[in-house]
């Protein structure tokens, strides 16, 4: 809905709120955040925080008591009543077929995440954690948790990172030995529940009402996971690389066009529902604004969660907009990491999104790069874009 259309609402109250996602109400298990309403020329908008994270919601449609709002790039809305000093509704999730409904509700003027009394200060948490989601099990993977606490108290900013991204920016609080972090932006909704014992942290993972998972960690601040730049290597690097797939106005555009020969191009491999494909975007925007005057070329290629082309258009298109990107963006109406690996039958696989392929000049392919470690991992994302600008700055000299 257009938001030019709205005007203030006395039932929608300017202020903070505390919104819960109930993944499980019959054990009282929710996914909480936090969110603040303001009006700006008459026209309300919502933002939603987790950690250092702001998304504005400016999507928002007031008819009487209802209240409905859409998620910016995500295709993912909230339908609402508001109840005096409350908010009652549900998240829908259009990327979903089943379990895509999760009741939702906020309270006015309440500021807390959990709810919880902090106690003394002690941040147990503090540090760097080897971490091993669902241990034991076939499927069982690795992680890095990284906790910080906020000025020594016991609220917790963190995330974890993995071999294929990370889990963005989390928040929450250690309330005895147990420890509590959630995240709501929109794609992501995450609950990590953990508890401390004899040095180990185990816990619980939920995403959404969908999926749960056990997590243990262990202190440690030598771990590390496979090198990013490894993970996706090339089989044969003889073989040319060429694609074909239209842009946003429906124009057939390939790698091979004369607008991108003798340059350096990066291919990016994402999806707008992809929160990590997100946060690179934002970079991957900046570095085009940096570099493109001395030669840079980035070319998207969008796998969106439907076959449909003119819906994964229109998703992509709002990514656009939303992010300003200048880049290209190609829509690839394909699904799935496998579908994303037939384009590059070279390559061993494509294990995550986003995957990055940078290029030199001759188009062979000099670093292929899995996930991204955004600006949530800290050193981590500031490590990432030293190598990155050096490699770039190596491709447009040579």
């Amino acid at each position: 809905m257009a938001s030019s259309t709205l005007v203030f609402s006395k039932k929608l109250k300017e202020g903070i709120y505390r919104g819960a996602l109930l993944i499980n109400p019959d054990v009282g298990l929710e996914i909480p955040f936090n969110f603040e309403v303001i009006y700006q020329n008459r026209k309300p908008k919502i933002i939603i925080r987790n950690a250092d994270e702001r998304i504005v919601v400016d999507e928002i449609q007031l008819k009487g008591d209802s209240l409905f709002f859409k998620m910016p790039v995500f295709d993912t809305e909230f339908k609402c009543k508001i109840m005096g000093d409350s908010i009652e509704g549900q998240w829908i999730n259009h990327y979903r077929t089943t379990k895509n409904f999760i009741s939702f509700n906020a309270q006015y003027n309440d500021n807390r995440r959990f709810l919880f009394v902090p106690g003394k200060t002690n941040p147990m948490f503090e540090g760097k954690w080897e971490v091993t989601f669902s241990p034991g099990l076939k499927d069982s993977s690795k992680a890095i948790g990284i906790f910080k606490h906020l000025e020594q108290t016991d609220y917790v900013t963190g995330t974890f990172l993995t071999e294929t991204g990370d889990y963005r920016y989390l928040e929450g609080m250690r309330s005895g030995n147990k420890l509590f972090l959630s995240c709501f932006d929109g794609s992501h909704a995450y609950l990590f529940e953990a508890e401390l014992i004899n040095d180990m942290l185990e816990g619980t993972f939920y995403s959404g009402a969908h999926y749960s998972e056990k997590w243990k960690g262990i202190r440690n601040d030598e771990y590390k996971l496979r090198d990013a730049e490894e993970i996706t290597y090339l089989k044969n690097n003889d073989e040319p690389i060429d694609f074909t797939f239209p842009d946003l106005n429906n124009k057939m555009v390939s790698l091979s066009d004369a607008a991108f020969k003798g340059k350096p191009v990066i291919i990016q491999l994402m999806g707008t529902w992809c929160p990590n494909c997100l946060d690179e975007s934002r970079y991957f925007s900046e570095l085009f604004s940096h570099y493109h005057k001395d030669g840079l070329e980035i070319i998207a290629l969008a796998f969106e969660k439907t076959e449909d082309a003119e819906k994964a258009r229109k998703q992509v298109l709002r990514l656009k907009e939303r992010l300003t990107i200048d880049y290209t963006l190609l829509v690839t109406s394909r699904t799935g990491k496998d579908k994303a690996a037939a384009i590059f039958p070279f390559i061993n696989e494509v294990s995550a999104f986003p995957t990055a392929f940078f290029l030199n000049k001759q188009h062979q392919v000099v670093k292929i790069h899995t996930g991204f470690s955004g600006p949530a991992t800290g050193q981590e994302y500031v490590k990432y874009k030293e190598r990155t600008e050096n490699l770039i700055n190596v491709l447009i000299r040579d």
